[in-house]
Order: structure tokens, then sequence, then C-alpha cells
């Protein structure tokens, strides 16, 4: 299959990825996007891939009064959009969280890849099944945690319990990003933060938490 000329700033830019998104993003076009960008949209009916070659971007849904949840962040080197491989609708709207840059591959050339690369196809799929398993898991919380339960797995999924010799940095992270991963109103989440803060369990900076101990499971 024809690959796509890059120059040589892009050409820096796809050395970062592993030989097989590589392989996958030379097949397709490079775009730039700025910051705040909607790379996808929600329900739309999609037949292009994303590898995103620099930056990161924000999966999440949103309804008509503009409240939202997020499904999480992808990072550079990683891909996204692989479920409308099926010709469905979207099933999340995409946002750049910075200026990125994508490798956009059309879904017929996609399909032809997985066909010649099956290592990949295998990856794609464990990858899809552990997406689909971390959406579990974050309804499965919504549904049973209450909102201080929801806050506490999330500020621990990041990198574990803080520990008084071992601190915990989540950054960048907003009390934004927490309510709308949660499911609840910033002001409800900062109170929860401020609280956590005075009981010395988290250290509260711009666009940084850290974690001082194990949070408690009741507050």
């Amino acid at each position: 299959m024809p690959q796509t000329a890059f120059n040589a700033t892009q050409e820096k830019l796809l050395a970062q990825l592993t030989p097989q998104l590589q392989s996958l993003a030379r097949r397709g076009v490079l775009r730039n996007y700025r910051k705040n960008a909607i790379v996808i949209s929600e329900n739309d009916v999609g037949d292009t891939m994303f590898v995103l070659v620099q930056g990161r971007v924000k999966a999440f849904s949103s309804d008509v009064d503009g409240r939202e949840i997020t499904y999480g962040t992808i990072e550079s080197g990683d891909y996204f959009g692989e479920m409308s491989l099926d010709g469905g609708p979207r099933s999340a709207s995409i946002i750049t969280l910075e200026p990125c840059v994508c490798a956009v591959i059309d879904r017929s050339i996609v399909l032809a890849y997985l066909s010649e690369a099956p290592e990949f196809a295998v990856s794609l799929i464990n990858e899809v099944i552990q997406r689909a398993r971390a959406a579990t898991e974050s309804a499965r919380g919504m549904a049973l945690l209450n909102v201080y339960g929801r806050v506490v797995a999330l500020l621990e999924s990041y990198g574990g319990a803080g520990k008084p010799d071992a601190p915990v940095l989540i950054y960048p992270v907003t009390h934004q990003d927490l309510a709308s991963r949660v499911g609840a109103s910033r002001e409800m989440v900062s109170r929860l933060l401020k609280d956590l803060e005075k009981g010395e369990y988290v250290k509260l900076g711009i666009k940084r938490i850290t974690l001082l101990k194990k949070l408690p499971a009741r507050w």
C-alpha cells in the first residue's frame, strides 16, 4: 500500500511512534489542530481513525444543557476513533487539550492495514477491550459510589495512594476536570478538595494536586 511523503519535521514526529503505529500513520494525512479544537463529534458517522502524533486530547460526552462527562485523556503515541471501524456513529467527542498533530487514516486503509499486520489487529482488539473494561468500571463507580467515593477512586487511579514518604503528584489537572470525570459539579469537588487539604491529606496548587497520604474511605 503506498505511503505518504512527509517533510523532515514531520518525519521527526513520526519517528517517536511505535513501528506499527508509524507504519499506519504513514498511510494517512498529517493534520494540525489548535488547542480546544473539536476533532470528533459524538454521534457523527465516522470513516476515519486518528493516530495522535503530538499533543493531548480528551474524550467526553455532553448533553443539550452543556453538562459534560469526561471518559479520559489520550496522549501522543496513541490513537482514537477506532470505534468507527464498524461504520457506526462516533461513541464520544474528542477535543484537543493543546496544539496537536494527528495522522488521519481512512477506514478502508485501516482495514487493509489490519489484514497486512495481524499483530496490530490483535493489539487493537486488546486496546478496545481494555477501553471497554475501563468504561464499565467507570459506570459501575458512578452507580455505586457517592461523589466523595468517586473523587477518591479517581484521584488514586492516577498514581496510587499517597504516602508521607512518597507523595503522588497529579498534573495537569483542574477541579473541573475531576468534576467532569465523576459526574459532579465543580463547586462540590472544590469543597471536598478544600476539606481534604485542611485535613492535610492533599496539597492543592495551580492545575496540580499532591496526594500526601492515603485518603480516608469516608468523609
